[in-house]
């Protein structure tokens, strides 16, 4: 990245079959809790962070559950600035703002207000809209050793999109990372 230009990086955690959500993918998660390596793994993405970029349905999950949380990882995520997605949320917390106007022109003019990284979590139409903007610079995959059978999609409705395997993280728990960077 150029100086003064920071790197979007999303991570998102999955199923075997590529869900991310639902009743199934919530009770099968409980059964692969996250272990060490996979704090560590979380604490080295948040090393360089300056802000977290949420959307809407991510910002209001987290803000209910993460300021009641302690320890190293939770520290560094209650304490950065947060940068949601929404065309109807009117008030935040948190350490959070509505990013003004149309998110992805806003999310472009964040990657340029400095260095570090902006970490996003979450996926969905917004995840979608900042790849095909050609915004997101790596996107993490957190596999998980399940198969969900239902619930959402990585990047529904996303046309083609090639992506450079950048990164393998084994974290020992039968869970991969894999990173990608989008074929330019």
């Amino acid at each position: 990245m150029p100086p003064g230009m920071r790197k979007l990086i999303e991570y998102d955690h999955l199923s075997i079959d590529g869900r991310f959500s639902g009743d199934d993918w919530w009770a099968a998660q409980m059964q692969v809790p996250p272990n060490d390596e996979h704090m560590a793994y979380q604490l080295r993405l948040l090393e360089n962070a300056a802000g977290l970029v949420l959307g809407r349905a991510t910002y209001e999950t987290f803000s209910t559950t993460w300021p009641d949380m302690t320890g190293p990882l939770a520290d560094k995520v209650n304490a950065l600035p947060k940068y949601v997605a929404s065309t109807t949320l009117t008030e935040t917390a948190w350490n959070a703002e509505v990013l003004p106007g149309d998110a992805v022109e806003a999310v472009a003019r964040l990657k340029e207000a400095g260095d570090g990284t902006l970490l996003k979590y979450g996926n969905g139409p917004f995840s979608r809209a900042l790849v095909e903007a050609g915004l997101m610079d790596e996107i993490h995959l957190g596999i998980s050793p399940f198969v969900a059978g239902s619930g959402d999609s990585l990047l529904s409705g996303i046309g083609a999109t090639f992506m450079n395997l950048t990164g393998v993280t084994d974290l020992g728990n039968g869970s991969l990372v894999l990173a990608y960077t989008p074929a330019k």
